[in-house]
């Protein structure tokens, strides 16, 4: 039996194995094909095809030893935004013949022919961002240097499609705000006939310029950014539709006028199959959605139907076309969760008997397939659901959380499954006749990295408890090893809590929290009110004021804790990343007495420093909020902060800028509050490669040890 340790989850082959991710199924349903890392280095990613006939697998495009060359900015940005920390084949989508493969690797285009041999299509020794094929596989399009270009995929051929970057004016790449927060990772949209290029024009000059200091091991940079604080301007964001002829060439770009009274986002852009634009507009206040629909074919704009809240609107990518018209599939919350609806030419209920639509997955004028949950929101099943009103039938079953791809016919279904037992497994389903067969993965036997850790593992248990309005909060409680009659042991509260994010699902957990309890510690993870997955009222809770009603959520999982025979109520930390970290300082100095230690990494401190988009969506312009904004930051509670603290930040953090820990180190400091500190030189936000991951042992991690000393 081997003891887990740090190097031994950050070594290769990775212990959970390697997972499929970004999986695809071909027209034609004949293949799926997914991205993988490799066994003998986790952060260099290979393609990977099966062929549903013959059920091999095989690699599709093992991506060459890395050039070197370095990331452009808008490459660093885009990978940062993606969350995307390794290198190799790091996106990739199939093309209509249902053979051919587009992948990018390093920041080239590579054209995977089917057969083993691969070729690139970009200019060898240049790096491109937004790299995408067009709807019948004619072209590639991508971003270099702030402008459009085009490559034909036949002859090799180049053209650029925009003249006008600069510093301040990017085309076919969205702004920052579209990516960090809105989660848009498309500037450019091709029509379905190959004809029309849709584009966004983005000039930041309205955002005033700061100087972010950047440390890095060898120096410091000051690096110019306009970054949209809360209450601020937004960059500004044109669109325009671009006609292609046969040969490739561009006509003159067409602007449209795709705003309209207080709409002041451009959320999402999509071809329908009938030629029209669909474009979603949001308000400022994000109260307000618009989805409207632009017809080339004489320039006149419809709008299709609204969206409204008194809290806010969430985002989606849950608009799937039905046929050959401008009909589609659409998820809403106006009923106060997320229901199914249809688009034809009004917007009508699609009926189902589900408790929340998360995803859909694809549609036809037949049936929908959907990722939603029934009864239990810390489960995912996939199900497919007739347009005619019947009942939705399971597609999976059991316990567990399951994500899902189809093919556009909805004929094959790739259904990637985990389990709090089970690391990820894909199968195929022909949903004709039923037949399953696994593609990869599967349980932790002989020959997987994990099974030599196997016997140390600790099974995490999952309840409920009430939050004080009535509504239900899920955990997930990984008790410590070596548990003996009347002994008590420390428990670390792992917290994030942060809007947009789920953390206690059933799958399989995360193994950090097997360091944790394979040395005497417990590790209880509390989804409070705010978050996501769940009824709208269930996130609109946190309306307003930010870190009020999930402190008090928190604390009530620390009621929970301390009732528990081998729980130290006197030894219970926190520790949290980003608005985990926020969190964790607001637990801390909101209730010192039920926190003996915690941990915040790249906290947010005061959110008049954070963008527009994700700050205003819950507290509103800071003019309209003072009252609010004053109280969602941390320092106005800082005389209550009594307990060791360690704070960790990226000292290139381009997200959580690293002037809300400085801020928070002189106020800590003016209050002769001692502190520990472990900065990251040239780290950015997410701080996930193996230099920059605050895990239990790690060096600079010695306020776990004052929670096991404390008293």
């Amino acid at each position: 039996m081997q003891p887990l340790s740090v190097r031994r989850l950050f070594s290769d082959p990775p212990l959970a194995g390697t997972p499929p991710l970004q999986v695809q199924v071909a027209k034609g349903g004949r293949h799926l094909g997914f991205i993988c890392a490799e066994e003998a280095n986790r952060e260099r990613l290979s393609l990977w095809r099966y062929n549903l006939a013959t059920r091999e697998l095989a690699p599709l495009l093992q991506a060459p030893a890395e050039d070197g060359g370095t990331l452009s900015a808008a490459e660093r940005a885009e990978r940062e935004r993606l969350r995307q920390f390794a290198g190799g084949v790091t996106g990739w989508q199939w093309l209509p013949d249902g053979e051919r493969a587009l992948a990018t690797v390093d920041g080239a285009a590579w054209l995977c022919d089917g057969v083993g041999s691969a070729r690139t299509l970009t200019a060898s020794g240049r790096r491109h961002t937004g790299i995408t094929a067009s709807r019948r596989g004619r072209f590639v399009s991508f971003v270099y240097e702030g402008e459009l270009c085009l490559c034909e995929i036949e002859t090799g051929a180049v053209r650029q499609l925009t003249h006008d970057a600069s510093d301040l004016v990017t085309n076919g790449a969205p702004e920052f705000i579209a990516q960090e927060e809105m989660h848009r990772f498309d500037g450019h949209w091709w029509s379905h006939d190959d004809r029309r290029l849709a584009f966004t024009r983005v000039n930041v000059a309205g955002i005033p310029e700061s100087r972010r200091l950047e440390l890095h091991e060898n120096g410091a940079e000051a690096v110019a950014q306009r970054y949209p604080r809360a209450g601020g301007p937004n960059a500004a964001v044109e669109l325009a539709l671009l006609d292609i002829d046969t040969e490739g060439q561009p006509g003159t770009p067409r602007w449209l006028d795709w705003s309209e009274e207080d709409a002041a986002y451009l959320a999402r852009v999509a071809f329908a199959p009938s030629g029209c634009l669909i474009v979603q507009a949001q308000s400022r206040d994000q109260q307000r959605l618009i989805v409207k629909r632009f017809n080339p074919a004489d320039g006149s704009w419809t709008t299709l139907f609204e969206e409204a809240s008194r809290t806010w609107i969430n985002l989606h990518d849950n608009l799937a076309f039905l046929g050959d018209g401008d009909a589609f599939a659409w998820t809403s919350e106006r009923d106060g969760q997320a229901t199914l609806y249809c688009f034809d030419d009004a917007l009508r209920p699609w009926p189902t008997n589900l408790d929340g639509v998360r995803r859909v997955i694809c549609a036809n004028a037949q049936a929908a397939i959907v990722a939603g949950w029934r009864e239990d929101p810390t489960t995912q099943h996939i199900y497919l659901i007739p347009k005619d009103g019947g009942a939705a039938e399971p597609l999976t079953e059991g316990d567990g959380w399951h994500e899902a791809a189809a093919d556009p016919d909805g004929a094959i279904c790739a259904i990637t499954a985990t389990a709090p037992d089970l690391p990820a497994r894909l199968e195929a389903v022909h949903l004709a006749n039923g037949e399953r067969h696994l593609v990869c993965g599967g349980p932790v036997e002989h020959g997987h990295p994990y099974h030599p850790f196997l016997p140390r593992h600790i099974a995490a248990a999952f309840g409920t408890l009430n939050a004080e309005d009535g509504q239900t909060l899920h955990y997930r409680l990984t008790p410590p090893a070596g548990q003996q009659d009347g002994e008590k042991h420390p428990v670390i509260v792992h917290v994030y809590g942060g809007p947009g994010v789920q953390r206690v699902r059933r799958e399989w957990g995360p193994l950090a929290a097997q360091l944790f309890a394979q040395r005497g510690y417990g590790v209880f993870e509390l989804d409070n009110r705010g978050g996501t997955g769940r009824e709208k009222r269930f996130e609109d809770a946190i309306h307003g004021q930010l870190g009020a009603v999930e402190v008090r959520d928190q604390l009530a999982g620390v009621s929970f804790l301390r009732g528990l025979k081998w729980v130290d109520a006197s030894r219970i930390a926190v520790m949290g990343h980003s608005y985990g970290g926020y969190l964790a300082l607001l637990c801390m100095a909101k209730a010192p007495e039920a926190f003996a230690a915690g941990v915040s990494i790249a906290p947010v401190t005061d959110w008049t420093l954070y963008d527009t988009h994700y700050t205003e969506r819950y507290l509103g312009l800071p003019d309209a909020n003072p009252e609010g904004y004053r109280l969602s930051a941390v320092f106005p509670w800082l005389e209550g902060l009594r307990g060791p603290l360690l704070l960790m930040h990226g000292m290139a953090d381009d997200n959580v800028l690293f002037t809300h820990s400085t801020r928070l180190m002189q106020a800590l400091q003016e209050r002769g509050v001692a502190f520990e500190l472990m900065t990251y030189p040239g780290a950015k936000h997410a701080l996930q490669d193996r230099r920059h991951s605050p895990l239990p042992d790690h060096p600079g991690l010695s306020a776990k040890a004052a929670v096991s000393s404390r008293r």
